[in-house]
């Protein structure tokens, strides 16, 4: 049907950037990480996540620790690199862009507060 299709491109453009945003609070492993998506209803499978955090890697936005576990071989904690938080800060104000456009063009009288972006210190009012 065409409201899935919709529905799914929809969640896979934004997949990148919640990963990202999950990864920046610290430390995670894998599985903590689909945890947290399919808690927020962005439903990823193993078959997603893994090619996207290798190829998040490959472009220089994450790394990686290996750590011992107590119960079985060591496990891969990915943490952001300095890029990576470049990226994801640049992602955040595209988000707010995209969410102010999104309201603004879906709401009745195409009126919505707009938050302003001091651009001297690149705070929101």
């Amino acid at each position: 049907m065409i409201i899935e299709n919709t529905q799914t491109q929809m969640r896979k453009g934004i997949l990148e950037y919640c990963i990202l945003s999950i990864i920046s609070r610290g430390e995670i492993y894998a599985s903590d990480i689909m945890e947290e998506l399919r808690n927020a209803r962005l439903l990823v499978v193993e078959g997603t996540l893994y090619p996207l955090l290798t190829r998040l890697k490959n472009n220089g936005l994450l790394v990686y620790n290996w750590v011992e576990s107590a119960s079985g071989p060591p496990r891969k904690y990915y943490k952001l690199s300095e890029d990576g938080q470049k990226v994801l800060d640049q992602l955040d104000v595209t988000w707010q862009e995209l969410v102010y456009a999104v309201t603004t063009t879906t709401s009745k009288n195409g009126m919505v507060n707009q938050p302003h972006n001091n651009q001297e210190t690149g705070e929101t009012n």
